[in-house]
């Protein structure tokens, strides 16, 4: 991976991970792209690179997969939805600049109702808009503000089982709940550091007991919350070796595998991490570096995207 900031798993259990990439520059465009691969490990080729045309992709940001396993991915860039078949192929998109209905200014995350309409979080706008999945434009709600039911540049959105609906509202560091209308139920969270404090949370997910997962981006964790908002526990990553390493250092890298556990894997910090917070997931391989997404399966587990260590981290919920 590269910079992989969303993925969602198609039937199968093959999963379509969207890297973002690195610079905007035609020597990087390959880098953008959209890695199949599957739950055991099995990679199975790339699809989609960086560009503008037809099927290409810029800043992705989310992706959903429909009941046809057909791909939408959003695209902060380009400002549009695009849609491809489960090979890469084409199909169709929507969106361009804009604040009027049916437009976007760096569309976030996206996630399919019941219905199979598409909820596309609208980051700048400070707005939800929901679409058919043919693109024709249903309903919004939000506006900017820090009340209840407004929003200060959201990203991450998710549904229950009883397609209620949850925002990570980014900068204002909270996470608030609507129900399948827009209609808000309930905020929680304030910034800072501590237990239900959020530092710009990013993607969440809700496992089938209602319990909440988020990937609270600034504090370079995953906080889970009940059914009611409130705090359960956290994890902060606990990351080893994946198949992909472990055959990349037996094909012809022993030298290095050798070296490397002989390494200390979590050296002191310089400068220490009471002056910078960030300095210790940077610095220690198995820790979360910049968590962008957290998804539960049916299965019970977690999958963190670790957009910084270019990898997803996968545990399994207790």
């Amino acid at each position: 991976f590269w910079r992989p900031v969303d993925f969602a798993i198609a039937h199968g259990d093959v999963l379509y991970v969207v890297n973002r990439g690195t610079m905007d520059l035609r020597d990087f465009m390959s880098y953008k792209r959209i890695t199949v691969c599957t739950l055991d490990d099995q990679y199975l080729g790339d699809i989609s690179s960086g560009g503008s045309n037809d099927g290409q992709i810029m800043w992705p940001s989310s992706i959903a997969i429909d009941s046809n396993d057909n791909l939408y991915v959003s695209d902060e860039a380009l400002q549009r939805i695009t849609i491809m078949d489960k090979k890469g192929r084409f199909l169709s998109k929507w969106g361009t600049q804009g604040d009027k209905e049916g437009e976007f200014n760096r569309p976030a995350s996206i996630v399919f109702d019941k219905q199979e309409n598409l909820l596309i979080v609208d980051a700048l706008n400070d707005r939800i808009q929901k679409y058919t999945k043919a693109g024709q434009f249903l309903s919004q709600w939000g506006h900017s503000g820090t009340n209840d039911g407004e929003f200060n540049m959201p990203w991450g959105i998710a549904t229950d089982s009883a397609e209620n609906i949850y925002v990570s509202d980014w900068r204002n560091d909270r996470i608030q709940k609507f129900d399948p209308h827009g209609g808000h139920i309930s905020t929680w969270g304030e910034s800072g550091s501590g237990d239900g404090q959020f530092y710009r949370p990013a993607g969440l997910d809700i496992d089938d007991e209602g319990n909440i997962f988020i990937a609270d981006w600034g504090n370079e964790r995953v906080q889970i919350l009940n059914s009611n908002g409130e705090y359960l526990t956290q994890f902060s990553g606990e990351s080893g070796l994946s198949q992909w390493a472990k055959d990349w250092f037996a094909s012809d890298h022993i030298d290095l595998l050798k070296e490397r556990e002989k390494s200390n894997m979590e050296p002191p910090l310089d400068p220490p991490l009471g002056e910078f917070f960030r300095n210790e997931p940077a610095g220690i391989e198995k820790l979360f570096w910049a968590p962008s997404t957290v998804k539960v399966d049916t299965q019970g587990n977690v999958y963190v995207v670790d957009t910084c260590r270019h990898r997803i981290q996968v545990y399994r919920n207790n």
